[in-house]
């Protein structure tokens, strides 16, 4: 394989080799500070990071607020001590060698103020910060007037183009990089257009071709593009190194790093990855973002197809076919439902689905009585983890509600995220994963189970393998 050059990246010549950002307590201190150690670009999470006792265990996040907005501004306190607290460990274990990055989600809650607490809070500490999940035009000021270098994440050149031509233009001596995350390969959150085919994965070279032609008009030419999703042996890229025609490229990672002694996540969680299959990961359209997700179809996810499977369509007065009464709660007018649709609702109440819930399109769901009462529950205590959901109708604003019915067919993020990253249970939860995740059982340097430390994994990567 072609050498793997140094590229100047936040300031400093480093690795192109950058470590996914990814959300709660999964890309951590410890994992972006051995990344960095290693010579390339660590990466911490500011989603909801978790802070640490005199012990270094680290301190379950309780909520005491009585309303959703008290409890908002509890997890934006939350967030920034937590991120400071990343920020320090990363630093320390870096030890002066290779950049670390923070990454941010724009559809977070309270984005810019934990950004802006973080870089506070943990001045010089953090080299650039990356973001993705919306369109963040405010990043680029921001980042300016904290002299840090920004890394948008976008999937197409249409979307970078909107950003630098309302905002980043203005900033451009601190845009370190663009990083193009594949909408179809990426794990976590992708982002699919409606024009672009959920089932129909798209070749991403003439895409991030497309963007450079389009970053070389505003003499971008030096600034690294940033390939993230679908991302494994780098010899597969091969021709993307020293290639002219798409200039300074750096690679991301998401997926490997999750497998390595350093990374935060758990045992079960670690052994699980070693046994996937190619097709075992999920595009999916059931996240409260409404953004398209990649995970790890599990019974957490089946539970969320099936639960949409058991909807129907009903009218609030007899109209066409929609004229069988149906009682929705104990009392009230009401609702009507077409024959065909009654004897399914009977089907499923016969199997134990007895509770219809409510959701904002007009439609029924069909759930068991103990889950209507976790799906309430979670709505009720719902904390503002997004700046608009749609699961609990949460929204960042003044009314602090997006105006429609909460959605019972998705489900709290939060919630499962923070599950997942402290309890091990990797099957009643939502498990982010790229969809080259199933490599890890083919890969011939994870035979035998093996898990390398991080410089292991990064030394591995710069082969080509």
């Amino acid at each position: 394989m072609k050498a793997l050059n140094s590229i100047l990246i936040s300031g400093r010549e480093a690795l192109p080799l950058i470590e996914g950002g990814k959300g709660i307590s999964v890309s951590n201190g410890e994992s972006s500070g051995a990344w960095a150690a290693a010579g390339g670009v660590g990466t911490f999470s500011g989603v909801n990071a978790d802070t640490y006792d005199a012990e270094g265990r680290s301190l379950p996040q309780i909520y005491k607020g009585r309303t959703r907005l008290e409890r908002h501004e509890e997890l934006v306190a939350f967030a920034i001590q937590g991120g400071i607290a990343q920020a320090q460990k990363s630093h320390e274990l870096a030890n002066g060698q290779g950049r670390i990055h923070m990454n941010i989600l724009w559809e977070m809650g309270g984005a810019e103020r934990i950004l802006q607490g973080v870089l506070d809070g943990a001045k010089g500490l953090v080299n650039g910060v990356t973001c993705g999940a919306g369109m963040p035009y405010k990043l680029a000021e921001i980042s300016a007037h904290y002299q840090i270098h920004y890394y948008p994440i976008v999937s197409s050149a249409r979307a970078f183009r909107a950003l630098w031509l309302r905002s980043y233009h203005k900033f451009r001596d601190w845009l370190g990089g663009v990083v193009y995350e594949d909408p179809w390969l990426a794990g976590g959150h992708n982002g699919l257009s409606n024009s672009e085919d959920p089932k129909k994965p798209e070749d991403p070279y003439p895409r991030i071709v497309v963007l450079r032609k389009q970053m070389k008009e505003w003499g971008l030419d030096n600034v690294p593009i940033i390939m993230a999703g679908g991302v494994w042996w780098l010899s597969e890229w091969e021709h993307w190194l020293d290639n002219p025609e798409i200039g300074p490229i750096a690679f991301q990672f998401g997926t490997r790093p999750l497998l390595t002694e350093e990374s935060p996540i758990s045992d079960a969680w670690k052994k699980r990855l070693l046994t996937l299959k190619k097709g075992d990961i999920y595009l999916n359209r059931f996240s409260p973002t409404g953004f398209y997700s990649s995970a790890v179809s599990n019974p957490f996810l089946k539970e969320l197809q099936e639960r949409s499977e058991r909807q129907v369509a009903y009218a609030l007065d007899q109209v066409g076919e929609h004229t069988v009464p149906f009682q929705v709660g104990a009392v009230g007018k009401p609702v009507y439902l077409t024959a065909g649709d009654t004897q399914r609702v009977g089907a499923w109440v016969g199997q134990g689905f007895s509770k219809p819930i409510r959701t904002p399109d007009s439609t029924l769901i069909f759930v068991t009585p103990k889950r209507a009462q976790s799906i309430l529950a979670d709505q009720i205590n719902c904390m503002g983890c997004l700046s608009a959901c749609h699961f609990s109708n949460w929204a960042q604003n003044e009314a602090g509600t997006t105006g429609r019915k909460p959605d019972p067919r998705s489900f709290c993020i939060q919630k499962t995220l923070q599950n997942i990253s402290h309890d091990g249970d990797v099957e009643n939860q939502l498990m982010f994963a790229g969809h080259n995740a199933y490599r890890f059982a083919s890969d011939p340097f994870y035979a035998n189970g093996f898990i390398p430390t991080v410089k292991q994994l990064v030394e591995r990567i710069a082969t080509g393998f």
